[in-house]
């Protein structure tokens, strides 16, 4: 399963907002330096979809807000 996510790095408290089916919003505590919200991003869709982080994976746009994530189910 394909979806989109826009990252919220420095956020007050860490949720995922789902926008429609394919869609998110993921709002992680971590700073956008060296992975460390890429890596809050990963923990929290894991959380989110009850799946272990080895399953979930950021297919683009690495050091952008926007990215493109694969989640094998």
């Amino acid at each position: 399963m394909n979806i989109f996510i826009r990252v919220k790095p420095k956020a007050r408290e860490e949720k995922v907002v789902r926008e429609d089916d394919n869609h998110f919003v993921v709002y992680t505590k971590e700073i956008p330096e060296k992975g460390k919200a890429n890596e809050g991003v990963v923990r929290l869709l894991s959380k989110y979809f009850s799946l272990p982080k080895s399953k979930i994976v950021i297919l683009s746009r690495i050091t952008s807000r926007l990215k493109a994530i694969y989640i094998a189910v």
